[in-house]
């Protein structure tokens, strides 16, 4: 790839101002890492571009002169996707930030890639509408979470980003524009360029505006805490809960462990903490009557399980209490100490065998190792922490413990990632997922859209 010089950096000067491009010492250390810092990598600029015509110009000439630009939101990744370890161009979405359109009579929104989640939320809110994408991480970026096709707990009864995706405008490597999609419900009108978009973690192009579907705000929400004496028979109570004809919003499990971390983290106490292990179920409806009916019956099927209990909460306050709870536990962890994540996710009931190996890698290792998730659709978030162990031991047994993690969950006929994507980090362990086949039509997808290989270098398949 080429090196940038001073006669490229006046040309994007040109394209969208001197105060909106950096270099050499301008550029924060930020700007080097994702949120988890194990990847680092400073770009030759950092540019903020405001507009599709702006990313046209700025692509076509990066695609002439061979320049990689990677393309990040808010950072807020675990992967390394946003990092420019190829150096070139890093260009920033923090200038498209705006909420173009929200449409309430077809019920869909038209947002710029910068707008953050939390504030789009909010604003769809206030009109009694709901955006229902709820990935943990409020501060990423809706361009962010297309690209990821980010989940979250929300999942299990709304789907994924790619659920709620209806149309996208895209430049190319080359600066051409594309516009796929719009204000429509369904489309059978040859390939689905969409889809293959969504999910691409900035390796074929760059989103410039995304069309969303919105869906009425129910006006009610209640959450069940429910302790179990093991996490083999919380996971149990899941499909039986399913099979109840209810569907919760979101069905979470943890255990004692990072309870007690996010307590220390917030300085507030956990409702309760005496169990070894718990599911979390939020359930949403229209009326008081109505939700009362849920979850007596989820409530009923969970004892019937054997949970020890079943705590209700149905107001604001005490919801705030457990979801701010479930809300901090990467951030309680981060806190504690250096670390990796694996994002595996598995058959919802092979979460306990996953779950338990986990453990028998801790003792191996002597290593301290955390699991907490999505028990509803099986995506399990596993930490890997260093505590104070010496840095040569912590380079030696991360990537074996890693490596028995992904190969674990392929053999309980998982995948490498959930939610949080491929990026830098987890190329390799994708290799070992999909197998050559689906490699090589991935790699081909690729040379399709950027021959020159300048977008994102490095990640998801190089």
């Amino acid at each position: 790839m080429k090196k940038m010089t001073l006669d490229d950096i006046g040309y994007l000067r040109s394209i969208v101002g001197s105060q909106y491009i950096y270099i050499g010492e301008e550029i924060s250390e930020d700007f080097a890492h994702d949120e988890l810092a194990e990847i680092k990598a400073f770009p030759d600029c950092v540019v903020e571009p405001s507009s599709t015509e702006e990313i046209s110009k700025i692509m076509k000439y990066a695609y002439d002169k061979e320049i990689p630009v990677t393309v990040r939101g808010s950072g807020t990744g675990l992967c390394g996707g946003c990092v420019a370890v190829d150096g070139g161009i890093l260009l920033t979405t923090s200038r498209l930030n705006k909420i173009i359109e929200i449409d309430e009579g077809n019920l869909v929104a038209r947002v710029e890639p910068g707008v953050i989640l939390l504030n789009f939320q909010d604003e769809v809110e206030k009109l009694g509408l709901l955006y229902a994408p709820d990935p943990g991480e409020k501060s990423a970026t809706i361009g962010g979470n297309v690209m990821t096709n980010a989940g979250g707990m929300r999942a299990i009864k709304y789907g994924v980003t790619r659920d709620h995706v209806l149309g996208m405008e895209v430049v190319l490597p080359t600066g051409e524009i594309l516009s796929l999609g719009g204000k429509i419900v369904k489309n059978s009108s040859g390939y689905s360029l969409l889809d293959l978009f969504i999910g691409s973690e900035g390796t074929l192009g760059i989103i410039t505006e995304i069309t969303v579907k919105l869906l009425p705000l129910p006006k009610k929400t209640a959450t069940l805490l429910v302790p179990f004496s093991s996490l083999e028979e919380g996971i149990k109570a899941v499909p039986e809960v399913l099979k109840g004809r209810i569907i919760p919003n979101a069905i979470e499990f943890m255990e004692r462990e990072i309870i007690e971390a996010a307590e220390e983290y917030l300085g507030k106490p956990f409702p309760d903490k005496s169990a070894p292990a718990y599911l979390l179920l939020r359930f949403d409806g229209n009326s008081k009557e109505e939700l009362e009916k849920i979850y007596d019956v989820a409530a009923r099927i969970c004892l019937d399980s054997g949970a020890i209990d079943v705590y209700i909460a149905d107001t604001e306050d005490r919801q705030d209490i457990i979801w701010d709870a479930r809300g901090a536990f990467l951030e309680a962890l981060k806190a504690m100490s250096e670390m990796d994540e694996v994002d595996v996710v598995v058959p919802r009931t092979e979460i306990p065998h996953l779950v338990n190996y986990t453990q028998v890698l801790r003792q191996k290792y002597n290593v301290r190792i955390v699991s907490f998730g999505h028990a509803g659709d099986g995506n399990v978030h596993i930490y890997i922490l260093r505590d104070d162990l010496e840095q040569a031991k912590w380079e030696k047994v991360l990537p074996e413990i890693m490596e028995k993690l992904y190969k674990k969950g392929h053999e309980l006929n998982g995948h490498v990632s959930g939610e949080h994507g491929i990026g830098f980090a987890k190329k390799e362990y994708l290799w070992e997922s999909l197998g050559k086949t689906q490699m090589r039509l991935q790699r081909e997808i690729k040379k399709v859209f950027d021959p020159k290989g300048i977008l994102n270098p490095q990640k998801v398949i190089h």
